[in-house]
């Protein structure tokens, strides 16, 4: 998928989703300040062709004034014109391993910030404590000593994340995850170390995510490759992935995959069935992301005829 040049980078609109102080919060106009999609929705603008400069050094200061000792971040609500902490994060690690990434793209400023360099080494150090020494995979966090297998490949996508994991007893943690999470009786990757999963009904998300999760990441160890692995994925559960909007989120970072993979066709569908929750409680700012990305690619939503089921 050819992106677009970095010179001719359309700059990304977060109208209604970023303030004035830098915060950008989950949904338009909304009260909830999680870092984590913020984080997300502006790592995946960048890495597919549209210029974020006009918000990432502001929410990166903004995000750093709240970083807790520990190095660890919470959730923020929104009283009137300030925000407190009000959650604390879903998970540690994928956190900690998307702000680090994010620092990273911007290395002229990280260079010349030393608050910024500061907060890297100590979350790299926080990063590293959530290592399981006995699988070689990252833990949700010190409290919640699980590993998911989501949360890993957000670390793994982040190079200088995985040394803390790597050593001679595990030296890859591609291999880690893939020995970990694989099932192979099953077929699937698996969500998480927990026990007791095949006693859980399965669910659009966390499951069926988590199989599309590593062609998001560019995770090498797919078996049969990306290219068999999303065919198989979308002949089951394409359609029930379009009707999430109705009733769950739109899921845009389906939709991404699949115009990366070159599926074009449902992407165009993924645009026609949800643009009209554009805004709602149904969507997020990755589905405002991914939207701006589809229409800098010039793909527009399937028009009636197409089949969209």
């Amino acid at each position: 998928m050819a992106f677009l040049a970095t010179a001719e980078a359309v700059p990304l609109d977060l109208s209604g989703y970023a303030g004035d102080s830098g915060a950008i919060s989950i949904q338009f106009h909304g009260d909830t300040v999680d870092p984590y999609f913020a984080l997300q929705a502006l790592l995946l603008a960048q890495q597919n062709g549209l210029s974020i400069a006009a918000y990432s050094t502001k929410w990166a200061d903004w995000l750093l004034a709240r970083q807790k000792p520990d190095a660890t971040f919470d959730r923020f609500c929104r009283n009137g014109p300030v925000w407190a902490p009000c959650k604390t994060a879903d998970a540690d690690d994928s956190l900690l391993a998307l702000w680090l990434k994010f620092l990273r793209t911007m290395p002229a400023e990280l260079k010349r910030n030393p608050a910024w360099r500061h907060s890297e080494k100590v979350s790299q150090l926080a990063l590293s404590r959530l290592v399981d020494p006995s699988r070689g995979i990252y833990l949700v966090s010190p409290v919640y000593q699980h590993g998911l297998f989501m949360d890993n490949l957000e670390v793994w996508s982040g190079k200088p994340n995985r040394a803390a994991a790597e050593n001679a007893a595990h030296p890859s943690l591609a291999e880690s995850i893939d020995k970990t999470f694989w099932d192979s009786k099953t077929k699937r990757f698996l969500v998480s170390t927990q026990p007791g999963q095949e006693q859980v009904k399965p669910a659009f998300y966390p499951d069926a995510v988590a199989q599309i999760y590593p062609l998001l990441e560019n995770y090498p160890l797919i078996p049969g490759g990306a290219h068999a692995w999303y065919a198989q994925w979308i002949k089951q559960y394409r359609g029930l992935w379009l009707r999430q909007v109705h009733t769950d989120f739109a899921w845009g970072l389906v939709a991404l995959v699949a115009w990366k993979q070159g599926d074009v066709g449902s992407a165009r569908c993924w645009l026609r069935t949800t643009l009209p929750f554009r805004h709602t409680a149904h969507w997020t700012v990755t589905d405002e992301v991914v939207v701006q990305i589809l229409n800098a690619h010039h793909v527009a939503p399937a028009n009636k005829k197409e089949n969209c089921t």
